[in-house]
């Protein structure tokens, strides 16, 4: 439905932010029947849902950001039978003429909402990707400290004392962890025992940190296995490039209208980037960074252990492609042949 039938019909469009929300209210000629502010909190989504009801029958709302600060009031939206989508962003011709403000980028919101411009269903975060979501949050961030926490070890170890960079030179991350935590410095050399503290210290830290990260994909694994079994089975596809996956797609993965748009979603679209005799391709840089690694990976172990995958590099290499260019065109294969799994298991 691009257009309110009903002639009392309202259309609501609200640009949110963290803790308030502007609401704008459109008749079904798409009048301008008022704009008011609301707490971003459970009471002041109700009062927004009974300002707009108001008017009139409420039929359909066009909300900035339903899978961040929009999220509650999208839920509480739907839950009242009310039909939500997705905007992107205000209308960029309406910003040239009028400005920017909260006001008016209520009133573009539930311009394009009434017209059919936006018309993508909520991102959605109540349902088991939304848990794995939450989950990968905290791995990402566990993993980056315990990256961070052995590159600062080895930069003391570097500039330390010869006999600490005797010890540790061919330590791998795992091996340096272990023999950092169980240092025990010995008072004497006021340096040399800092940084030998330091350095326990920092291994302690990775080792705490490789706990955690085991914890969550204890937790993580059986959400994915549970979502998404079929994705797992394919080449290449671990837990972690499944999640990554299933995090682009959101909770409600038919909002990806087609292939198409999952690819495009992906970043892995290729899109022309110049107009003269020789035609050169791009990356769709407006796509999901963690979907396009995880689509990069499977790609990379197949390219090393999939025959299949090898025969079609080799196919190619000798049709004069470079690396880069077989690597864009695997992952458009990959997003294509990922897509069907992205549903929940029936």
């Amino acid at each position: 439905m691009t257009i309110v039938e009903d002639a009392c019909a309202i259309t609501g469009g609200v640009d949110t932010h963290a803790d308030v929300h502007v609401a704008a209210a459109l008749d079904s000629t798409g009048g301008l029947l008022g704009v008011c502010e609301f707490p971003a909190t459970a009471a002041g989504y109700s009062g927004l849902l009974d300002w707009l009801g108001g008017f009139g029958q409420v039929a359909l709302a066009g909300i900035e950001g339903t899978g961040s600060y929009g999220a509650g009031l999208a839920r509480h939206l739907a839950a009242a039978g009310i039909r939500v989508v997705e905007v992107d962003r205000a209308d960029r011709q309406d910003r040239h003429r009028q400005g920017k403000s909260d006001p008016l980028d209520a009133v573009s919101a539930a311009r394009a909402a009434q017209s059919g411009r936006a018309a993508g269903a909520p991102e959605g975060r109540d349902g088991a990707v939304e848990a794995i979501r939450a989950l990968m949050v905290a791995k990402r961030s566990a993993r980056h400290e315990r990256t961070q926490a052995i590159n600062q070890a080895r930069a003391l170890i570097v500039a330390g004392p010869e006999e600490l960079r005797a010890r540790f030179a061919r330590h791998s991350p795992a091996q340096l962890v272990a023999a950092l935590a169980a240092l025990r410095p010995r008072p004497g050399d006021v340096t040399g025992y800092a940084t030998r503290v330091a350095l326990r210290e920092l291994g302690r830290r990775a080792r705490f940190l490789d706990a955690q990260i085991g914890q969550l994909d204890e937790l993580i694994v059986p959400l994915v296995t549970a979502r998404a079994p079929g994705l797992l089975a394919l080449h290449g596809v671990g837990a972690d490039t499944a999640a990554r996956l299933l995090i682009a797609a959101g909770d409600h993965p038919a909002r990806l209208r087609s292939e198409a748009a999952w690819a495009h979603l992906c970043g892995a679209a290729p899109i022309p980037a110049s107009s003269g005799k020789v035609t050169r391709w791009r990356l769709n840089r407006g796509g999901n960074r963690d979907a396009n690694h995880a689509l990069w990976r499977i790609v990379i172990c197949r390219m090393s252990s999939h025959p299949a995958t090898r025969s079609y590099v080799a196919r190619r290499s000798k049709e004069g492609l470079s690396k880069k260019e077989i690597i864009r065109c695997l992952k458009r294969y990959v997003a294509r042949e990922v897509y069907p799994y992205l549903r929940p298991a029936r």
